[in-house]
């Protein structure tokens, strides 16, 4: 079967490279017993990538369990996968089966795989390695034959950094990756979905299917979809079911569309992210602030001296600091109330006091990577931490004193 088969019988929609290149590995690895691992947003399609597999392969003909792990409470997540004995907790009045028992033979889907607590992490880790399995309240292994897929939006580098998945279970999960592009990075395919569910719709509630003006479509390339594909398709059902005129320009469309955000959206307190090329860890970012605020101060406090003296010349005027609303940071959105709390008393402070330990060690630490990263090139470290030669050389000098 060729992946336009494929596409045709699963009702995949587009032409994206990177998605026909992953409905290619899951035809290629349908025929083993390896397991696999699927990454990508929120809304994007993960779950019929499970289904392709286990159609192409020999265990076909057997049982396919799908299971959302974020969808069962902690408490009576490793009964459900693994099933209990009789008596084996209050309410446990007969023995059951579990998910794995039921998958014999065939393929167990774990959708949200990251959200297992880390005692089940252990129970499945046993599973992939050795194909057994205890009951809840049974000490007699049991054996299991399943292929197991699994599927996750969270970024396991960062989990398995902060111990919240094991490393040893995400590499034997991860033994064919599988990676579905969100639909912002697949603009061509846009409008093919959203036609595609405006004749779906239409065909269900029995009218004309709707159509887009051409600016509407722009409208809904340029759009960044953080729900995917399932935010595409709610917009599609409401514009079908909720408009009389059956033509959508901008306008119209711009009513379904929830205002965007700034393009650096919030992210798990430790992890890197990227602005402007360079990447930095939130530990970076507030020390970042914090000198930009002292820098600030400093210099100002330079400049009225300079004109108080008369010595203020035109070079000295381009080293002024830049304003704190430039930083690629928005601080009440970035980070949580206690970081924004401790900022905003680094400003109350610094209005009463003279210069914090605080901020003097977010100096040191910044001047010393930024040499680091630049092999000791005082100029390209100046221009990394947005002063000039000249205060860097200064600040270098008071270290030096100091003996740091």
């Amino acid at each position: 079967m060729d992946i336009n088969d494929i596409k045709n019988r699963f009702g995949i929609i587009g032409h994206d490279p990177r998605l026909e290149a992953a409905i290619n590995t899951a035809r290629q690895i349908a025929g083993t017993d390896l397991s696999v691992l699927i990454t990508g947003e929120s809304g994007v399609g993960k779950e019929v990538i499970p289904k392709i597999i286990h159609s192409l392969s020999p265990r076909k003909h057997k049982n396919y369990v799908a299971i959302n792990c974020g969808a069962i409470p902690e408490g009576t997540i490793e009964s459900e996968l693994f099933g209990h004995e009789k008596g084996s907790f209050t309410g446990a009045n007969e023995a059951r089966k579990g998910y794995f028992e039921e998958a014999n033979g065939g393929t167990i889907f774990l959708d949200e795989v990251g959200e297992l607590p880390l005692s089940t992490q252990v129970r499945l880790l046993r599973v992939l390695e050795t194909g057994e399995f205890l009951r809840v309240g049974s000490s007699k292994a049991q054996k299991t034959d399943v292929r197991v897929i699994a599927a996750s939006n969270i970024n396991f580098m960062h989990a398995i950094n902060t111990g919240k998945f094991r490393e040893d279970l995400y590499y034997r999960l991860n033994a064919v990756p599988i990676y579905i592009p969100p639909l912002r990075e697949r603009k061509g395919d846009i409008h093919l979905l959203f036609k595609k569910f405006a004749l779906d719709f239409a065909d269900k509630y029995m009218m004309p299917a709707v159509k887009l003006e051409p600016e509407a479509q722009a409208l809904l390339e340029s759009y960044r979809w953080t729900g995917n594909v399932r935010q595409l398709k709610n917009v599609a059902e409401q514009i079908s079911v909720l408009e009389n005129d059956r033509h959508i320009t901008a306008q119209t469309l711009k009513k379904y569309l929830p205002a965007e955000g700034p393009d650096i959206l919030p992210v798990v307190a430790g992890e890197s992210h990227n602005i402007g090329g360079e990447s930095y860890t939130d530990r970076d970012l507030i020390f970042k602030i914090l000198l930009q605020m002292n820098k600030m101060r400093q210099e100002i406090d330079e400049l009225k001296a300079s004109i108080a003296s008369g010595n203020v010349t035109p070079t000295e005027q381009q080293t002024l600091p830049v304003p704190m609303q430039a930083l690629p940071v928005h601080i009440g959105k970035q980070f949580d109330d206690s970081i924004t709390d401790a900022i905003s008393e680094e400003v109350e402070e610094k209005q009463s006091a003279p210069r914090s330990l605080s901020i003097q060690d977010a100096n040191t630490e910044l001047i010393i990577k930024a040499l680091e990263k630049h092999h000791n090139n005082r100029k390209a470290a100046a221009e990394e931490l947005g002063i000039s030669e000249r205060t860097l050389y200064r600040r270098l000098n008071d270290l030096n004193k100091k003996g740091k």
